[in-house]
Formats: structure tokens, sequence, C-alpha cells
């Protein structure tokens, strides 16, 4: 009789033991496809949808002096538009900026070459080589000065005169179509331009 009471009593345990399993092996699926189809937070949703805005693709785009000077120059002429004082950039071994500046009630020919700097967030600085202003010798600070109270510039442009130089904010510079554009590399001597061109998707009407 005691044998029997204990094969029952071991019997019984083993079942408590199979269910506690399958219970636990339950509640773990459970668990899981809760996990899987239950929505996320509304901030998770958020940072989803900021990703999705901000997806892009970026491009290098190789060209040459000539199409860039082209390019430079046609935006220039349409900025110059009424006014006073005109001047043109070429692109040669190095950044020339040929043009006229009015000094001391008078017009001279304007002529300074730049040394172009690419920096590491792809704009540019234009150091100074060389400036000159007809046959008056200036000291080169006075001569940016006079460049920057005079000539027509694009608001990503800004002469510094204490530093000799022309900073060329070329990643801040607004476009219609939204792209971004950054200086990869410049290699004047070589011919060698390429830059860098963020085309975010939504601007190409990808949701």
């Amino acid at each position: 009789m005691s044998t029997r009471n204990q094969r029952l009593k071991e019997k019984n345990k083993w079942k408590k033991f199979f269910y506690s399993l399958l219970a636990l092996n339950i509640a773990v699926i459970i668990i899981f496809t809760v996990l899987i189809f239950w929505p996320g937070s509304q901030r998770d949703i958020a940072l989803n949808e900021k990703n999705v805005k901000e997806a892009s693709s970026e491009f290098f785009v190789r060209t040459t002096k000539k199409n860039l000077n082209d390019l430079i120059n046609t935006y220039l002429a349409q900025l110059q538009k009424d006014t006073e004082h005109q001047y043109q950039v070429s692109l040669e071994d190095d950044v020339q900026l040929i043009g006229e500046l009015p000094v001391f009630s008078t017009t001279v020919p304007l002529a300074v070459h730049f040394e172009p700097l690419v920096q590491e967030n792809g704009d540019i600085i234009l150091k100074l080589r060389s400036i000159s202003v007809g046959l008056l010798e200036l000291p080169n600070k006075i001569i940016m000065e006079f460049m920057k109270e005079y000539l027509s510039m694009p608001e990503w442009v800004t002469i510094i005169p204490n530093d000799e130089a022309i900073y060329l904010a070329v990643t801040e510079i607004e476009m219609k179509s939204n792209f971004k554009v950054a200086v990869e590399h410049i290699d004047l001597e070589a011919n060698n331009l390429v830059f860098k061109i963020n085309v975010p998707y939504q601007s190409l009407g990808i949701d």
C-alpha cells in the first residue's frame, strides 16, 4: 500500500512538473509575441519618421576649372546686377579675383591671387597670395577692407581683412532643390576638382 502511494505521489510530482514547464513555455511565447507585434511608443515612431526625413544619398562630382569658372561668373553676373563695382573670378593655378575698386575718390583696377584651402567641413578658405590696386601701394589689410565695403558678395562669403583671407561657407549655400554641397578636393594645377552633393530623399518626393 505504501509503495502504491509513493508511486502516485511521484506520478503527481511529474505531472506538476510537466504542466509547470508547459505553462512556462506558453508564457515565453506570449511575451515574445507581444514584444514583436506591440506598437512602439510615440517617441520611437517620431524617431523613425525623423530618420526617414533625414535619409539621403551622397554623390561625388568631378569637374574642371573651366566648368566651375563658367558657373561662378554666371552666378556673380546675376549677383552684381545694378551694382557699381564689378569683378570676376578666374581659376588658373590659383584663384584670381579681377575687377575694379574705388580708392581715394577714384576707381582703380584690382587684381588678387588666392590659394584655396579645403576645410574638413567642406568649406573653403581663400588665403591671400598677392594683391594690387593699379600703381598704388597700400597694405593688404587696407585693400581687403575696401573690398569688403564696396564689392557685392554672396551671404555665404566673408572677407576677413585681419587674416588676409576670404571664407567661403560652401556648405551653407541654399539651393531650391534642397541639395547640400561640400568641397571634397581641389587641385587647380592638376585641374582636379571634386564636390560632394548630398541629396535628401524628401527633395525627390521619396517618403
